[in-house]
């Protein structure tokens, strides 16, 4: 159902390319962030993810923007205490108003420098106006083989979203 408050908005930003909104975000985990056996908790990633992509989010749309949802999230290696975490996030698509962020998440061994990939996530955000309601996002400019291989993919998981939510409103 559309909120009655929010009313169509027709002008069209001008296009950008992914590059001029990706991140590269760094913390240091320290002990409050992990389990007593070192690890850190995954809802620390999740938040630290979800971040990163907000930014990304916020500097393509150079407006509000918040999170609609986050694809499958697989903690593919533990991220320690001590060691610093390396987010790197940009777009792969933009819908009118939506846009779907890659975020790469690495742990880096500050002692010994061996860096490993740890998780990666999809997370969808919603371009928002000032009365909180969707409004058009700048086209994203795909360019290059990287950035269309990765257009071609977020492409098919909108689509795979999408049947997930048809199946999930037919019960």
């Amino acid at each position: 159902m559309t909120d009655p408050t929010c009313h169509a908005q027709t002008d069209a930003p001008e296009g950008k390319t992914a590059a001029e909104s990706a991140v590269t975000m760094t913390q240091q985990v320290l002990p409050e962030d992990a389990n007593p056996a070192g690890n850190v908790h995954g809802g620390v990633i999740l938040k630290l993810i979800d971040t990163a992509a907000g930014v990304v989010a916020m500097r393509h749309v150079r407006g509000w923007a918040v999170t609609a949802s986050i694809d499958r999230m697989d903690f593919l290696k533990p991220v320690y205490v001590g060691e610093l975490v390396v987010l790197k996030a940009s777009l792969n698509m933009v819908g009118r108003t939506s846009m779907e962020i890659g975020v790469r998440v690495e742990a880096e061994n500050l002692l010994t420098g061996a860096v490993r990939h740890t998780n990666s996530a999809y997370l969808t955000f919603v371009a928002l106006d000032d009365k909180g309601c969707p409004r058009p996002a700048p086209p994203l400019l795909v360019e290059g083989e990287v950035a269309e291989r990765r257009f071609r993919q977020a492409l098919r998981r909108r689509e795979l979203r999408r049947q997930a939510i048809a199946e999930e409103r037919r019960g």
